[in-house]
């Protein structure tokens, strides 16, 4: 008799049997499928995931360069009989604005955005500070108690990203307050000094020549810092004012001169091609680019655990699977002895039998792949949300670590606000970082050899017991 036919004569009269064996191998087999559709789901959302977060390049100034610069100028200063009086101070290397256009048309750059700052006194209100007790108080408006910070927007600006810093009332700075005198203060300093949008504030500047000019600032926005905590820094970040980075330059007299820039990347895997390229319209001796690929790299081995959990999911269960069933062929082998035996007795090869048994199977696991194939999709999203959030959590937790590690207090603000952006990085991946679980052709040509591959190896199990098979013995024992 074909063992095909025969096989399929066996399933039909074992009904209880067979419909065991479907539901261990859907089940197996399901499990197989969820490890699958979410590895591929999490190699996917590593490369398109990872882009969306984005990479930074920054432009500033060569500290470095500038410090030596600063010690050889006190050296040749110290060998003279007035070095008491003058004092060097380390310089804050610039480039053009036209370099900066230049590098901001390289292909890889999605947007841009120019800072710089300067330190301002209040002329006719009050800025806001703490003393040692936590106590407000209110600074010497001698002193340069304001930081005038200026930027391209501040919807580009990373204390704004972050959301560190929100507009509460009014508008932030944009592109077309360039060569206005248009600021963004904060909420703190608007309440302490009955400051709306529409005011008009003063700030004054002094110069290393000891020059003193003064500058109207009008009010159209008013944000809330919500990580400023001015117990734990001497300039409080309440004090901050926001104005075009053009500003910045009037006050301090450097027209067309920009010394730090924040690139963000198009393509995050590009950006070392880029700072290559971007070096060559710079003057590496007083400037420098550095890029800041956290986010992207902090993105991308998330997924990839994902991905490896998946892809453990997969062989263990595969493994699992195939001893799972091979035990059952094995056992049913034994209880099959009788009929194998008058099989051969007839004159039925082993392979054939072996044949039947491995027909028998991929009916069974065909069916089964099925099952998985139907429910796939809704147990892999519940798995893949869940190994996400594992993930995401870990992050979080070093970073905890880290952050809390590394304080100290002479940088209690930097500390926090790094710590407040890290944070903000890993809470917003939850969302960037969804997987998109959909069951694809390939994922069920991948599955359907994973099924072949487990009727193999439990037919292949099972295999000893036909080929050692003596008919003769087997009927005088029965």
């Amino acid at each position: 008799m074909n063992f095909i036919k025969r096989a399929g004569i066996t399933l039909w009269a074992k009904k209880g049997r067979t419909l065991l064996l479907i539901v261990t191998a859907a089940v197996i087999l399901l499990f197989v499928m969820t490890g699958l559709i979410i590895q591929n789901a999490a190699l996917q959302a590593a490369k398109t995931a990872t882009n969306s977060v984005g990479s930074t390049v920054t432009l500033s100034t060569n500290r470095e360069a500038a410090f030596k610069a600063m010690q050889s100028e006190m050296s040749s200063v110290s060998s003279s009989s007035n070095s008491g009086s003058n004092r060097p101070k380390m310089t804050e290397y610039t480039t053009s604005l036209s370099a900066v256009e230049k590098i901001a048309q390289l292909s890889n750059v999605a947007s841009y955005n120019i800072t710089n700052t300067a330190q301002v006194a209040a002329s006719g209100f009050s800025a806001i500070t703490s003393d040692n007790s936590g106590q407000g108080g209110q600074f010497n408006n001698d002193n340069a108690a304001i930081s005038l910070s200026g930027v391209s927007t501040t919807a580009g600006n990373s204390d704004f990203t972050s959301g560190s810093n929100k507009i509460k009332n009014g508008r932030g700075i944009e592109t077309s307050d360039k060569n206005s005198n248009n600021a963004v203060i904060s909420q703190e300093l608007a309440k302490s000094n009955n400051l709306k949008v529409g005011s008009t504030v003063t700030v004054k500047y002094t110069n290393d020549s000891d020059d003193t000019s003064t500058y109207k600032l009008k009010v159209v926005g008013i944000y809330a810092d919500t990580t400023s905590d001015s117990a734990d820094s001497f300039r409080d970040p309440a004090n901050t004012i926001y104005t075009n980075y053009t500003m910045v330059n009037t006050v301090k007299n450097t027209p067309d001169q920009v010394s730090n820039v924040s690139f963000t990347m198009a393509d995050s895997s590009k950006t070392q091609a880029f700072v290559k390229a971007a070096t060559k319209d710079i003057n590496t001796k007083q400037m420098q680019l550095t890029s800041d690929s956290t986010a992207y790299e902090q993105t991308a081995k998330q997924m990839q655990t994902v991905a490896s959990y998946a892809n453990k999911i997969v062989w263990v269960v595969t493994v699992a699977g195939a001893l799972i069933l091979g035990l059952i062929i094995i056992l049913m082998t034994r209880e099959r002895r009788h009929e194998s035996g008058i099989l051969v007795a007839l004159g039925e090869s082993k392979i054939k039998i072996l044949g039947q048994y491995f027909v028998e199977l991929i009916v069974i696991l065909a069916i089964g792949l099925g099952i998985a194939t139907a429910s796939g999709q809704a147990m892999s999203g519940v798995v893949g949300k869940q190994l996400v959030n594992q993930s995401i959590s870990a992050a979080q937790n070093n970073q905890t670590g880290t952050n809390g590690a590394g304080a100290v207090p002479g940088n209690m603000q930097a500390g926090g606000r790094q710590g407040f952006n890290n944070h903000q990085i890993s809470g917003s991946l939850a969302n960037k970082q969804s997987l998109q679980t959909v069951i694809t052709p390939g994922t069920i040509l991948e599955l359907g050899g994973v099924a072949l591959l487990i009727a193999v190896l439990s037919v292949a199990g099972a295999s000893s017991t036909i080929l050692r098979l003596q008919p003769k013995k087997i009927l005088q024992d029965d």
